[in-house]
């Protein structure tokens, strides 16, 4: 849960400590507005993923579901900056299906905590595996990140990339490449989608 309090006291001294007046007019309410934005932005650390994926349906169809291009933003642990992108979900239902909002939301609970990439991927994959128990998972990541782009080595446009497999997906490479055939369908790459 994030204090408010302690927040805006924390930019206040880091306003004062970059040699800024913390009385100017664009700076005066500048503290009380990061504070509510760090009290939105980093909302997943009071969310739990598996109150999204509680809500299942039957289904007969044990073949693949993808959901791709789910757009996130999160904040780098190391530097606190954004990295923000896309997350692609598939899994292999065994008997149950989630309703497709449920995998963003479960994107979003992780999105939204100080995070690291590969240790998102990894989560996301847990959480859908140990609430769903389907017969297989795959999540990929692609991500840029501002500490990479506006700082240090400053490679802007480059991007991050993570994969993370469990269950079936994880010994079948036919299941691995059908999901990056169905991950690419419909981009300007010639050839079958499936």
């Amino acid at each position: 849960m994030v204090d408010e309090k302690k927040v805006k006291e924390a930019i206040t001294l880091l306003l004062e400590g970059i040699g800024e007046d913390v009385n100017r007019e664009g700076l005066k309410d500048t503290p009380d507005r990061i504070a509510r934005m760090y009290k939105e932005i980093l909302a997943g650390n009071d969310d739990d993923a598996a109150v999204h994926l509680s809500k299942c349906f039957h289904a007969d169809n044990n073949e693949i579901v993808l959901e791709k291009d789910i757009v996130f933003y999160s904040m780098c642990e190391h530097h606190m900056m954004p990295f923000f992108g896309k997350a692609h979900i598939a899994y292999i239902p065994d008997g149950k299906v989630v309703g497709l909002s449920k995998l963003a939301r479960t994107v979003e609970v992780f999105a939204r905590r100080l995070q690291i990439q590969e240790q998102m991927t990894a989560q996301i994959a847990d959480a859908i595996m140990e609430e769903l128990k389907p017969q297989g998972v795959m999540v990929v990541l692609e991500a840029e990140h501002l500490c990479m782009t506006m700082r240090g080595v400053k490679k802007p446009g480059s991007k991050t990339v993570t994969m993370i497999a469990r269950g079936a997906f994880e010994s079948d490479s036919g299941l691995k490449n059908m999901f990056f055939q169905m991950l690419n369908c419909g981009k300007e790459t010639s050839g079958d989608c499936v």
